[in-house]
């Protein structure tokens, strides 16, 4: 049965995140090139609906598409052919279970699904940026809102000896705990309600901006004295929001830039 490919006409400045979007709505992978948008979708996936909720995600309106059949012993090989391999830093790299992995760093494998958290979006990037400089071994990471689990899983991979991950979505549990699974690392997923009381060195959080802001007193309050937060999924415009909804507990800077998106850190006091 063929599957089928959305076409539509994105602002550049919404392409990563509305690509991210279709992918955490069910899209089994997006391309883009220029301000053109492609994403292919199972044949029974409502097209519209998906691109109408994606668009409703980042508040702004659904734009017009298109739609093309695509054969089945073609979408997988398309699928492949979008995701290139990440390296971050000196230390990680970031790709799929089809790409060979180079032995002297270490690897993180993700593959696209349902839940956010590739590497190909710049709030994730400076994230996992953010963890390959900091991390150096025996750390213990919580990862508030971890999506595919990439951020808990590469915190591992990094050294860190204990690791734990929690998302109001339980797709994105189940899905953080596969690709821990498949990672080979000891990563303890659960929905917020479900994690154990424990205080962490690093504190890393890729939501968005309100919720982070909403957020601040429960991250606060996993952080040890001296830990350390990273906060991604900012617009470089609600930078200081954030770094002065933290203040009152940590020393929050903007840390690092990309793409208009920024990254807030800080030291607990």
């Amino acid at each position: 049965m063929p599957w089928v490919s959305i076409t539509l006409e994105v602002d550049p400045a919404a392409a990563d995140a509305l690509s991210d979007a279709l992918l955490e709505g069910g899209a089994q992978s997006v391309s883009l090139q220029g301000g053109t948008l492609c994403a292919l979708v199972h044949p029974a996936a409502d097209a519209g609906a998906l691109v109408a909720g994606a668009a409703r995600v980042l508040g702004i309106a659904a734009p017009p598409i298109a739609l093309q059949a695509v054969q089945d012993e073609d979408w997988v090989r398309v699928t492949q052919a979008q995701f290139a391999p990440l390296p971050i830093g000196r230390r990680l790299w970031i790709g799929a279970s089809w790409h060979d992995a180079p032995a002297e760093r270490a690897a993180v494998r993700i593959d696209p699904g349902l839940a956010f958290g590739t590497g190909s979006h710049p709030s994730t990037r400076l994230a996992l940026q953010y963890l390959e400089r900091e991390i150096r071994g025996g750390e213990r990471v919580l990862d508030y809102g971890c999506g595919s689990g990439i951020l808990a899983i590469a915190a591992a991979r990094l050294g860190a000896t204990l690791v734990e991950a929690a998302d109001l979505d339980p797709q994105a549990v189940e899905t953080t705990i596969a690709n821990a699974q498949a990672n080979q690392v000891a990563v303890k997923a659960a929905l917020p309600h479900m994690l154990a009381p424990a205080h962490y060195d690093i504190v890393v959080s890729n939501i968005l901006s309100q919720t982070l802001i909403v957020l601040e007193p429960l991250l606060a309050a996993r952080a040890v004295r001296g830990g350390r937060i990273a906060l991604s999924g900012i617009l470089e415009s609600q930078a200081a929001e954030v770094c002065a909804a933290y203040a009152a507990h940590f020393d929050a800077v903007v840390g690092a830039t990309e793409e208009g998106w920024a990254l807030v850190e800080g030291t607990r006091r």
